[in-house]
């Protein structure tokens, strides 16, 4: 069909099933996508194709990274840019050169390891490299102060501009409708369709996507009076220059070609060749937002526009690259490229389901928008035709943030992502910048008594608590190692919970309670799991069509009319849109996450402690519900169960009450415990997290929760789909493993061999204190799951050997503690 230059003079069209609002090269490829899925999509830019972020981005395209979906998104883009051209039959300056990515220090070549694996999973050809093989590959580079680097073969980088309209190209030529110079200028909701307001007219769509890049928080403004909320995201000001023509890299290049991309991440910049020149691109620590203050407002257009040049705050960063590659210095800057870039806090897009909004979603905020563009658009589409995605998305779903993230966070965190966008990301280390954006009633107490914290949704947990002497520095955690300043601490916190009692806050739990004229038949129809009965808790899992595990909840049954369901707290509006969409009128969802907080109270000394301090019946069973118990005096109810597998009770209070009760309870006998000791116990009995364990990658039957599944329920999303995979035999399966680990635990996505194949992947691994070894929760090629079976685990490049154990807890295998 053919473009909007054609159809100025005409109507705009009507109706569409798909509204997509943005042209740039991750909005085109949403629209190429969902063309070739079939449907009908109208793409509305108010500028050219690729007037934002796009026109002026480097185009580096990189596979490289430690997120496994962020890895599987980019390394498919790739794979179809090198198709696209042909495809389409449209030219484009495509540039598969390589790079190098040095490393300076032990940590460095060890994240790099890992990323190798990692990437040999996927079919990539990641290669280690020694210092000695460096001037092979890149004559001009100094080798001063390295380590080693990891060569992509697959890298490279591509003109923004050429993809997009070889994407656009595509598009159209699947029946997209493309409107130039037709920007959108609001919304409305009639009944279930959305109106899209143009400069042009109206249209009428089933599904609308915000596609705006840095103006998406314009955009996503339009939408908060249908549920939505402030989209989470700053504009970064990121700067790059190219140098003139030098001559010995011309005369180098004319007998061997194009230099490989190289990346000094410790030192935070890119070096690109373009033509016979250099590109260098920084990520200063020294970094600048726009469009934060009253004196700098966001313009009402921004197409084709740079910042003013700003290079003396890059001078660090020059100089250092001069010295690594020298030619550098040969030649005079001859163009300075300062534009703007979207960033969320953490510095991944915004992509999936609007949070709060039908039919709504968002393809936007792109730090790295070029590379990951194809893969964005395959996503996003599987979203809009299928409801789900082929590869578990959450580190990028725009639900993973939640009603914290106001302007400051998101200023602060860009600021820090950005300055530390080639950092690692180690598993103790917190990152530091916008602290306490919920704290606890109880949160002084707990950092008096020693408590270090980390956020889960933005609610500040104890970790572990330290002594007095103990390294609580930023420098401490920065390391791969298990040993650290918190590693005896938690040994000891793990100890009391297994020899005596300990206590743990867990503020945040999402806690979400569906009322209303047949509320629990609402609940049963979603989930493969029976709800409990009265007066019991019980676990439910949801399922896609695929059987394909969307989330855990904890269940408390009221009666037919109203259902209590406890979650993760990163889950809140996730699980709340799972409950919402589509509920039968009069069925209502209430959020009452802040209503309450929680403490756990667990080990063989629980009954003991809590029995000092409470008029609660604690010979009652596991699993059992009191709602009208009283713990230090104070209301409560009482839910036995202990994710720590020992004998426990979570207690549910009023947040205001939290304090007195805790204290009660450290007299009575119970040590403060953190969260990296609820981890280290909680593997030991095989219990999974959500997103780690159980993701979208894995069906309930995979995943080993057979005993959850109740398949005499006459319907529930993906019961087909469980009972042909239980007919035909599952292809993975979830196993514990003993790993003979050396200085380091395996982390996730960690790849498992046998005989010299990936074999499967761990998902959650920690040092198992009660059992003294190293535990790793994997997923194994299903014929490889029996106790006993030998294999090995890449941890950081080294094969450790490791045993397949029993589908069974390590610790306390009959649940005897847990049921005394």
């Amino acid at each position: 069909m053919t473009d909007s230059a054609t159809q100025d003079q005409g109507r705009l069209l009507a109706q569409a099933r798909v509204v997509i609002i943005g042209g740039g090269a991750v909005g085109v490829s949403c629209a190429y996508h969902i063309a070739r899925a079939g449907w009908d999509v109208v793409l509305l830019e108010k500028n050219q194709l690729t007037a934002g972020s796009t026109w002026h981005a480097a185009g580096n395209c990189p596979s490289f990274s430690t997120s496994w979906a962020v890895m599987n998104m980019q390394r498919y883009s790739l794979q179809l840019y090198r198709r696209l051209a042909a495809e389409v039959d449209y030219p484009m300056n495509y540039h598969v050169t390589g790079s190098i990515r040095l490393g300076h220090s032990r940590a460095r070549m060890m994240e790099f390891e890992r990323a190798r694996g990692m990437g040999q999973y996927q079919g990539m050809s990641l290669e280690m490299l020694q210092v000695s093989d460096l001037k092979d590959r890149y004559p001009f580079l100094e080798t001063h102060d390295l380590a080693g680097a990891l060569y992509d073969p697959d890298d490279g980088d591509i003109d923004p501009a050429q993809l997009t309209q070889a994407l656009a190209k595509g598009a159209r030529m699947a029946g997209a409708r493309i409107e130039r110079f037709c920007g959108a200028t609001g919304i409305r909701r009639e009944g279930d369709d959305w109106i899209v307001e143009t400069e042009k007219g109206e249209i009428r769509c089933e599904q609308v996507v915000n596609a705006a890049g840095y103006y998406a928080q314009r955009v996503g403004a339009w939408f908060v009076p249908y549920g939505g909320r402030t989209v989470p995201m700053a504009v970064m000001s990121h700067q790059y220059f190219l140098t003139e023509p030098i001559p010995e890299l011309e005369a180098w290049s004319k007998d061997n070609g194009k230099l490989p991309l190289l990346r000094d991440v410790d030192s935070s910049y890119y070096l690109r060749q373009e033509k016979y020149g250099l590109n260098l691109g920084p990520y200063e620590r020294n970094c600048r937002a726009h469009w934060v203050t009253p004196d700098d407002p966001m313009p009402e257009d921004f197409s084709f526009q740079l910042y003013p040049d700003d290079l003396d705050r890059l001078e660090w960063y020059i100089e250092d690259a001069m010295a690594r590659v020298p030619i550098l210095g040969q030649a005079g800057v001859g163009r300075v490229i300062n534009g703007p870039i979207p960033y969320a806090p953490d510095g991944l897009p915004l992509l999936g389901p609007m949070p709060g909004v039908p039919n709504a979603y968002e393809a936007c905020v792109f730090t790295f928008g070029i590379t990951q563009a194809g893969g964005a658009g395959k996503v996003l589409a599987e979203w809009v035709t299928e409801g789900r995605t082929e590869w578990d998305m959450w580190s990028c779903d725009p639900r993973r943030y939640t009603g914290y993230t106001d302007p400051d966070y998101c200023l602060a965190k860009a600021m820090e992502t950005y300055g530390h966008e080639y950092a690692m990301h180690f598993p103790r280390h917190r990152w530091p910048a916008a602290p306490d954006r919920r704290l606890s009633p109880l949160h002084e107490r707990l950092s008096a008594a020693g408590a270090q914290f980390a956020p889960y949704n933005g609610w500040e947990r104890a970790t572990w608590f330290a002594h007095p002497d103990d390294d609580t520095s930023d420098a401490a955690t920065e390391t791969w190692e298990r040993d650290g300043p918190w590693q005896p601490r938690v040994r000891e916190e793990c100890e009391a919970v297994r020899d005596g009692c300990g206590v743990l806050e867990i503020c945040g739990f999402t806690r979400l309670m569906v009322s209303g004229p047949g509320a629990r038949a609402w609940v049963d129809s979603l989930t493969a799991s029976r709800l409990p009965a009265e007066k019991r808790v019980g676990l439910l899992y949801f399922t896609d069509d695929r059987g394909r595990i969307l989330t855990e909840m904890t269940a408390l049954n009221y009666g037919p009319d109203q259902v209590g369901l406890i979650t993760a707290a990163v889950a809140q509006w996730h699980d709340r849109d799972l409950l919402t969409n589509g509920a039968p009128e009069g069925v209502t969802v209430e959020d009452l996450s802040d209503a309450a907080d929680c403490l756990l109270v667990t080990g063989p000394k629980a009954r003991e402690v809590l029995d000092q301090i409470s008029d609660a019946d604690l010979s009652l069973p596991w699993l059992s519900v009191q709602h009208d118990a009283t713990v230090a005096g104070k209301a409560c109810a009482l839910l036995r169960v202990a994710y720590a597998g020992e004998l426990g009770w979570e207690i549910h209070c009023d947040p205001d009450d939290a304090p007195a009760i805790w204290g009660a309870l450290t007299v009575a006998g119970a040590k403060p415990f953190g969260m990296f000791a609820l981890d280290s116990l909680r593997i030991e009995k095989g219990y999974r997290t959500w997103k780690g364990d159980l993701s979208s990658d894995y069906t309930l039957l995979e995943a080993g929760l057979d005993r959850f599944i109740d398949l005499s329920k006459s319907d529930f999303p993906g019961k087909a789909a469980l009972v042909a995979q239980a007919e035909a035999g599952v292809a993975k399966r979830f196993a514990p493993l003993i790993v003979a680990a050396e200085g380091c635990d395996a982390l996730v996505m960690a790849t498992v061999w046998q005989d010299g194949e990936v074999v499967g992947e761990v998902t959650s691994s920690a040092w198992g204190y009660r059992v003294g070894a190293s535990v790793a929760l994997a997923m194994l090629r299903a014929d490889l799951a029996a106790p006993g079976t030998e294999v090995e685990v890449d941890i950081f490049g080294r094969r450790c050997k490791a045993r397949v154990q029993s589908d069974a807890p390590l610790w306390d295998p009959k649940n005897e503690r847990i049921r005394a």
